[in-house]
């Protein structure tokens, strides 16, 4: 059964945009995950499924990864938050937001004052003040917060909402439907309408607020409908890659991609748009989705 909550199409930019507006963007590490580094760097060879799971049942090569939010500030449209990281009680019982089994496998944790509601507290910014959440993808490391931000408007893929609320086997695909089954604002983008160009290297992305600042790029493979967010600063982008490559060296093709992604075809393209947007723009950031030495070096805040 699907989930009770309706999204409205999104085919216009929302409102708040301005003429040549640039953003900045904070980092935030909501949280950690530990898990097999197979599971984000396939090790290849015969029988991979059942190797993974005993790595996953044994905790063989656990890697501790951080489970990332960033905030992005626009001048006129205010703060924008993508992803929400660990619901707050993951830091007291993992289960009662991740279920007992999401719990087990993902070996969660959450440092006290680190869920991305108190880190915007942190920086002077309640939840309710926050107008406007993107999601790349709805998997549960990304979508387990959504909860603390009911006043905010959601904008995710029409292609993702439809298989994370309505598609087979949610929990073999990454979903937890309980994480978004509210009666919230969400905004679906379908990128097979109109209002939907290329921006560089990236075939499909939709201008969030009409000015160019903010981009949601069509990067689906991970996920069914996963999006990279492209965010224009004073004079470079920072590219927030979401889940479409773990670990650096998966952009650069120095490590193998990942073991299970939905769509193998699908992910290589969106990768290949995101290299060749690297080598167009070597100065831009773009973000793995859970690569610790990636983000234990990132600055606190882009512009």
């Amino acid at each position: 059964m699907g989930v009770h909550a309706e999204p409205h199409p999104l085919h216009e930019p929302l409102a708040g945009g301005s003429r040549g507006a640039t953003v900045s963007v904070e980092p935030l590490v909501a949280g950690h995950a530990e898990w097999p580094r197979a599971m984000m760097v396939s090790p290849g060879g015969r029988l991979l499924t059942a190797r993974l799971l005993r790595m996953i049942l044994t905790g063989r090569d656990a890697v501790k990864v951080p489970c990332p939010a960033f905030l992005v500030r626009h001048p006129s449209a205010g703060p924008v938050l993508v992803d929400t990281g660990l619901h707050p009680s993951v830091g007291t019982d993992p289960k009662e937001n991740f279920g007992a089994l999401g719990a087990r496998f993902g070996n969660l944790t959450l440092a006290q004052g680190e869920d991305a509601p108190s880190q915007l507290r942190q920086r002077g910014l309640e939840p309710g003040e926050i107008p406007i959440v993107v999601m790349t993808h709805l998997h549960l490391d990304h979508a387990s917060a959504i909860s603390e931000f009911p006043g905010s408007t959601f904008v995710v893929s029409e292609t993702e909402w439809q298989a994370a609320a309505h598609g087979p086997s949610p929990a073999l695909n990454g979903y937890r439907r309980a994480h978004f089954d509210y009666a919230f604002d969400y905004r679906t983008v379908d990128f097979l309408r109109g209002n939907v160009d290329s921006y560089a290297s990236f075939g499909r992305t939709f201008d969030l607020f009409g000015d160019g600042s903010i981009r949601l790029a069509y990067t689906p493979g991970h996920s069914a409908g996963h999006m990279s967010v492209v965010c224009r600063l004073s004079d470079h982008d920072f590219v927030i890659g979401g889940d479409c490559f773990y670990v650096t060296g998966q952009l650069d093709g120095s490590e193998p991609g990942p073991p299970r992604p939905q769509d193998s075809h699908n992910l290589r393209r969106s990768l290949q748009e995101l290299r060749l947007f690297h080598r167009q723009f070597p100065d831009a950031v773009i973000t793995p989705g859970h690569d610790p030495d990636f983000y234990a070096a990132l600055a606190a805040r882009y512009e």
